[in-house]
């Protein structure tokens, strides 16, 4: 007799990491906001509006604030920006692969990687303001203030319709073959 798997719940799953380059990354596993419910359709046009969805915010620690536009900065965004893409992607059909929704938001344009782009992009600085808190400083782009790391922070964010603790699972598998170490 085949008996459902049951998930225990939690309500948000924090995952504290360290890159071998010494630089943090913490994601935590929230449920969406409720704008992102409101409007899945409009950024996920290939989801469900109904279907049950958790956002996994991947803070990454810059080597300098990013509040400024030099060239110096520009490449660390762009150096932290593949980090993700890179980390995130594998997470992301590590999941499709065992049939959940799964997707991952280009930080720089606001839009899906895996699926079809909506009419509305993804806004991961509002959506790490609402989940964690964090003010941000506008300027010519919004930035968030990270607690421990000022505004020397990248956020970005990966969209599942995985129960959080198999997206946490398959966060910290896919940490330890990125060279990423978890710390308490």
């Amino acid at each position: 007799m085949s008996y459902p798997q049951i998930y225990p719940f939690k309500k948000d799953y924090k995952i504290n990491l360290v890159s071998e380059r010494k630089e943090e990354i913490q994601i935590s596993i929230h449920a969406p906001t409720r704008y992102v419910r409101k409007n899945t359709q409009r950024i996920l046009p290939d989801w469900s509006n109904n279907l049950e969805m958790s956002v996994a915010v991947v803070l990454q620690q810059s080597q300098f604030a990013l509040t400024e536009s030099t060239p110096r900065i520009e490449t660390e965004k762009q150096r932290l920006r593949a980090k993700f893409m890179r980390f995130a992607s594998e997470v992301a059909f590590d999941l499709k692969d065992k049939n959940f929704f799964s997707d991952l938001i280009d930080p720089r344009t606001g839009y899906p990687l895996l699926s079809r782009p909506g009419q509305t992009p993804h806004d991961d600085t509002a959506v790490v303001k609402k989940l964690l808190k964090y003010p941000i400083i506008c300027n010519k782009c919004r930035v968030l203030i990270h607690p421990k790391w000022g505004t020397a922070v990248y956020p970005s964010i990966l969209l599942s319709a995985a129960p959080k603790i198999i997206i946490a699972r398959t966060i910290k598998t896919n940490a330890i073959l990125h060279g990423w170490e978890e710390i308490s």
